[in-house]
């Protein structure tokens, strides 16, 4: 699988595994205190072939997305669900101990944000539906990230994601419809 745009990662273990995964350039981060030489590199990359962030499924990897997001408008996501990078060991979380199928699957899934705020999803549909502030809604919140490919968020995050990938009050609806039955079938 050949990717023609630049994907952003956060350090050399994990262009490491995505070249074993698909035919790609890298740009690595070092870390998520990203410095302005890197920033002007993804920039220029964004112009001339596009950009996909795959970051860590975890905070440092969420604060590298944002800061790249706000600094390079436009730039495809690809998010991978924390069960899948996890160490064998379990002593680690990251792109780097991702299956290369599970990593595949994250890229042919990229997408674009959009800054644009659709209201029609509300908090308080977020509240009635159980995805925030309740009991099991973290589990509800993983399971609407992977049936979205919005990847996962805490209560805060849900809504502005569901917003910046504008997410339709109807595919929110049949999201949600099958978190319940997911839930019923357990």
């Amino acid at each position: 699988m050949k990717i023609k745009e630049f994907i952003v990662v956060e350090g050399k273990d994990d262009t490491t595994t995505i070249k074993r995964a698909v035919d790609a350039d890298t740009i690595e981060t070092n870390g998520s205190a990203i410095n302005e030489e890197t920033i002007e590199r993804i920039k220029r990359a964004q112009e001339t072939r596009g950009v996909i962030i795959f970051t860590d499924p975890d905070f440092p990897g969420e604060k590298i997305r944002k800061t790249i997001a706000e600094k390079v408008p436009g730039c495809k996501h690809a998010f991978l669900p924390k069960e899948v990078a996890i160490a064998k060991n379990g002593k680690g979380l990251g792109v780097e101990h991702a299956s290369l199928e599970a990593i595949r699957n994250a890229l042919r899934d990229a997408q674009t944000m959009s800054e644009t705020i659709q209201e029609e999803i509300t908090q308080e549909d977020l509240i009635m539906a159980g995805l925030v502030g309740g009991p099991g809604s973290k589990e509800r919140r993983t399971m609407l990230g992977k049936i979205l490919k919005i990847g996962y968020t805490n209560g805060k995050q849900l809504y502005k994601r569901l917003m910046m990938f504008q997410i339709s009050r109807q595919e929110f609806a049949e999201a949600l419809a099958v978190v319940i039955q997911e839930e019923k079938n357990e």
